[in-house]
């Protein structure tokens, strides 16, 4: 039985009442920055897993366009919209607050430290866990096993005690396993298939209601 149980943030405990997609417009066109496409953040994402604010990102998607517009009010808009429609999935905050009675229960999130910190902030979830990290204070993001590393050492536990929970096939499901844990992929409605990496698949509307019973069945 595993002594920690580690989840991702973002379409693994909670969601957005909108497509990012749709928070990406509203944003940029709050403040006169061009039409930026999801795929083209995620990619500027990626390379800015450990910084403090989201305003690199857009930095390098609007030198890419060649705009003047400001990123750190782009990423502000972002940031508070974002805020403003976050919203935890049925039942995960008894869930976790279950799985603290019986194991450590910790965070690992990739992105800058003030947009997942507001996140936690938006939801009140600043004490639910025993540790709670953002890549963006951390010399690495997902998948390096330096961040997974990170949390385990916050816990207190090895690698192999314990299990990550999240949606992502790379950042999540690849690095926990090459970081010496086990992982539990959550499906979403059109995301990727299931990964045979993982010890289990959990349905993201089904995750308060099916995960505790699976990790009590690890051995």
């Amino acid at each position: 039985m595993p002594q920690a149980v580690v989840f991702d943030l973002d379409y693994t405990l909670a969601v957005p009442r909108r497509t990012r997609a749709t928070i990406l417009e509203e944003a940029t066109a709050a403040t006169g920055a061009p039409s930026l496409t999801r795929d083209a953040y995620l990619e500027a994402h990626r390379r800015n897993l450990t910084s403090e604010t989201r305003e690199p990102i857009f930095a390098d998607l609007l030198e890419e366009c060649e705009s003047d517009a400001d990123p750190a009010a782009v990423a502000t808009a972002y940031r508070e919209t974002i805020s403003d429609s976050l919203e935890p999935l049925p039942g995960v905050e008894a869930m976790l607050a279950d799985l603290r009675g019986e194991y450590r229960v910790g965070l690992l999130t990739n992105g800058p430290v003030k947009a997942q910190r507001d996140k936690l902030e938006t939801l009140g979830w600043e004490d639910t866990f025993d540790a709670a990290l953002v890549t963006g204070e951390l010399e690495a993001g997902k998948p390096d096993p330096r961040a997974f590393g990170a949390i385990t050492d916050a816990l207190g536990v090895d690698p192999g005690d314990a299990v990550y929970i999240g949606d992502e096939v790379e950042a999540d499901i690849r690095g926990a396993t090459e970081a010496g844990m086990a992982a539990i992929q959550v499906l979403l409605a059109d995301g990727p298939e299931p990964d045979s990496r993982a010890i289990a698949h959990v349905e993201q509307a089904e995750i308060a209601a099916t995960l505790p019973e699976i990790v009590a069945d690890l051995e």
